[in-house]
């Protein structure tokens, strides 16, 4: 009963979450023209003080343990947003959102590649739909859209490392700490550029949507670290995808942008894929669980 109140928990907490990164979005495409590293760091500024608390509150390291590795996926998580937060200006808020939902299966090459896990016929499957939808998203033609649509795809490439990276962190450091690591240091990488120029003294209302904008990504990054607390992340990954939904909701009434067929069908291609990649894990539990309780009889017969 508690496993089941604690998925329930978790699958709210993950949905909360995917509801602020969808109102981070349409705060960064309402801010339109504004400096892209004024949005950065503001977005991580409220983080610092966000994580800071949750690293005092869990008592781990504020410097970290391998700090190699922390600043690794700071730098592929700076270029991430860098790049998602270019696409959200410059093209329509649910292509964007939907391209930058391509991350989890760039986890599952690059954790197949560099952490040597292994992937499995229904992962192959996912990937090559994702791609399919990716592919229908973008519309490779030779147009001015389709530059932003490739910075959106960069973003997920760049966020699929840094999740990797995440991955390996997990033996070394606490969730905590690699938060407060990447807000802190892409707080203090923005500076330097916001000194030579790349800064616009905000308005009244600009300066409430920066600071709205800090507060949703801290809530966003806040709820999911809660969710993770409650479920495997293997059973949540299936619910971030609501992030296109209330991405594709906003747009439509802040922005009046309607979505055409292609970026339906390549939505709902990226969903679909997510879902096999869910599945997918789904088993890879459920087997290991299996072999688990197998290994547990063997030694008891043996004893």
């Amino acid at each position: 009963v508690k496993k089941m109140e604690n998925r329930k928990k978790g699958i709210t907490y993950i949905l909360l979450s995917s509801l602020f990164f969808a109102l981070m979005a349409a705060t960064v495409k309402y801010l339109g023209d504004m400096p892209t590293t004024e949005k950065i760091f503001f977005r991580n500024l409220v983080g610092i003080f966000v994580a800071f608390g949750l690293v005092k509150k869990s008592g781990s390291s504020l410097t970290g343990n391998n700090k190699k590795l922390l600043i690794l996926r700071s730098i592929f998580g700076l270029l991430g947003i860098a790049a998602y937060f270019y696409a959200l200006a410059n093209m329509k808020l649910s292509d964007a959102v939907i391209l930058n939902k391509m991350s989890p299966f760039f986890v599952v090459v690059f954790a197949a590649v560099f952490l040597n896990e292994k992937i499995n016929k229904k992962q192959i499957t996912a990937l090559i739909t994702a791609v399919m939808g990716a592919v229908l998203v973008i519309r490779p033609g030779f147009d001015s859209n389709l530059i932003p649509s490739l910075i959106a795809l960069m973003s997920s490439v760049f966020a699929g490392i840094a999740y990797t990276v995440v991955r390996q962190l997990r033996k070394t450091d606490s969730a905590a700490t690699v938060v407060f690591y990447f807000s802190f240091f892409s707080t203090l990488a923005m500076i330097p550029f916001m000194v030579s120029g790349s800064f616009v003294i905000p308005s009244p209302v600009q300066a409430v949507a920066l600071l709205a904008l800090g507060l949703f990504a801290a809530a966003a990054q806040l709820f999911m670290t809660n969710a993770y607390r409650h479920a495997e992340a293997g059973e949540l990954s299936i619910y971030t995808y609501a992030n296109i939904i209330f991405s594709s909701i906003f747009g439509l009434f802040l922005f009046q942008e309607i979505p055409d067929l292609f970026s339906v069908l390549g939505g709902i291609l990226i969903i679909s894929a997510g879902y096999l990649n869910y599945r997918a894990k789904e088993k890879e539990q459920a087997e290991k669980a299996a072999n688990l309780k197998l290994k547990k009889e063997k030694n008891k017969n043996i004893i």
